[in-house]
């Protein structure tokens, strides 16, 4: 193990996050700090990306709001981040999903993962 990978090792902390990947409908509770105030604000929208590794790793994740389309890059370390659920799972064909920037309506819309239970 070189010295990169093993500072990397220490700063990431044990994350008790939910796995999650792009495509993937997730529900963002994320602290907000005003002047002496702290609030939860809930970020609700589609993962399209998700970037990076070890302490550095973050995912984006993006929502239509008054028909403007709105993304926030989130670090997976954030202190901030309260609780992460995942709503829907996506079926998507590729890893970074930037062409939904383009798109609207239905046409931005991702099919629903449906798994075959026996």
């Amino acid at each position: 193990m070189n010295l990169i990978d093993y500072v990397h090792e220490q700063l990431t902390p044990k994350s008790t996050l939910p796995s999650f990947r792009p495509g993937d409908n997730i529900s963002v509770s994320y602290k907000i700090i005003e002047g002496a105030k702290e609030r939860i604000q809930v970020f609700r929208g589609d993962v399209i990306q998700i970037n990076g590794e070890g302490a550095t790793k973050t995912f984006t994740v993006r929502k239509i709001s008054n028909g403007i389309g709105v993304e926030r890059i989130i670090p997976f370390s954030s202190p901030a981040i309260a609780a992460i659920e995942v709503l829907k799972r996506g079926k998507v064909r590729r890893a970074k999903l930037f062409y939904l920037r383009a798109l609207t309506g239905k046409k931005a819309k991702i099919k629903e993962r449906r798994y075959l239970t026996k």
